[in-house]
């Protein structure tokens, strides 16, 4: 039995929920990264980092290879860094209607007074 396009999607979406697990994927968009750096950029524990690299690399996302005794981690498809500067792209756009409901709410609360 096949899984519908829209569950696969939300699956695919809820393994992105995890603040790691995105900022592993900014990172990686500027090209391959062994874990030492992953880790130095994102300070979190070590075993954190390993679980969170997991899931991105069962899930298909990226794709690691040992250089000695280095692992490198790499994007799998540049479609990955595509949806990541979709993402950046409609909360600055969420974001910036925000700003511009608080500026209205602020100007109509200094007039009120």
């Amino acid at each position: 039995m096949s899984v519908p396009l829209y569950q696969a999607k939300a699956e695919f979406f809820r393994m992105l929920g995890h603040p790691v697990r995105i900022r592993v994927l900014e990172l990686l968009q500027d090209g391959p990264m062994p874990v030492r750096a992953l880790l130095a950029e994102i300070e979190v524990e070590p075993a954190s980092l390993s679980q969170q690299l997991a899931v991105l690399r069962r899930s298909g996302i990226v794709t690691s290879r040992r250089e000695g005794s280095t692992v490198v981690y790499e994007l799998a498809s540049g479609d990955v860094a595509d949806l990541m500067g979709a993402a950046r792209r409609i909360l600055t756009e969420l974001l910036a209607g925000k700003n511009e409901l608080l500026a209205e709410l602020l100007e109509t609360q200094v007039a009120g007074r």
